[in-house]
């Protein structure tokens, strides 16, 4: 083997990481997925001139199940120290609301319970000591306050996947999940606050999927307030009807707007 110093970031990866995590028994072909750019970078405008931060690029997002990410890693050489790539990895883990940061340089890994559940908050791990999916994915529920097999089978049931390769955004991921979370926990009113071209139908269309999906729900009113969404509300009654969902569409129409009702 060559002297380790000498490596490459991906060669650490390659040769001393995902050897770790499948030793830990994580499937890469659905819990982890490497080189993830999960960002654009941020747009910064002066005067009439606009360019991109830089994007943001984690080295590993693990997964218990496709759009469930439960922890990311950050690593480094190793003429870095275990715990360099840890601000990093802090910073990705927030913006992916995931509670696990992990940083590694192929001598071991340190993680941060972002959770504040156990002491001490961050913990030294030799490479054959990695968490497998299901200790991993416990302690999150525990830290959501999912216990239960119904509220876990809510939790734990997948997005709809049309086979076209279509992923959600980040930022779809936590809303869509957070929202899913709180009703499985029993939470009867919920806020979701996203900007216009963020993509709201398409995230309200995989929260009433997974619900009904899971039978958490069986009937879901679906209100908007103007034509357009009205015209999106109708394709999405037509696709509950391809797939065999009874799915009554209800047009209230109203001064100056239409509010439209899915009933499902």
């Amino acid at each position: 083997m060559s002297n380790k110093k000498s490596l490459s970031e991906r060669d650490i990866c390659t040769q001393f990481i995902t050897p770790a995590l499948q030793r830990a028994g994580w499937d890469f072909a659905t819990q982890v997925r490497e080189e993830v750019t999960f960002t654009k970078g941020r747009v910064i405008v002066r005067g009439k001139l606009h360019t991109r931060g830089k994007q943001k690029r984690a080295d590993y997002v693990l997964y218990y199940a496709p759009n469930l990410p439960i922890a990311v890693i950050e690593a480094k050489d190793n003429n870095h120290t275990v715990g360099d790539g840890m601000q990093q990895g802090l910073n990705y883990a927030e913006t992916l609301d995931v509670p696990y940061a992990i940083s590694s340089n192929g001598d071991a890994f340190l993680v941060h319970d972002r959770t504040g559940q156990h002491t001490p908050i961050e913990q030294h791990l030799a490479l054959d000591a990695f968490p497998t999916p299901a200790e991993l994915w416990q302690r999150y529920c525990a830290w959501k306050g999912i216990a239960g097999p119904e509220k876990r089978v809510t939790v734990e049931t997948p997005y709809y996947d049309d086979g076209s390769g279509k992923t959600p955004r980040y930022y779809q991921v936590n809303a869509i999940n957070r929202t899913i979370e709180a009703i499985a926990r029993g939470q009867q009113r919920i806020l979701l606050v996203m900007a216009t071209g963020t993509g709201k139908t398409y995230t309200a269309f995989q929260i009433i999927w997974r619900l009904w999906k899971s039978k958490a729900r069986k009937r879901i009113l679906f209100l908007v307030d103007r034509n357009i969404l009205a015209d999106q509300a109708a394709r999405l009654r037509q696709f509950f009807c391809s797939v065999g969902i009874f799915s009554p569409l209800c047009l209230v129409k109203t001064k100056g707007y239409v509010l439209v009702g899915l009933f499902l």
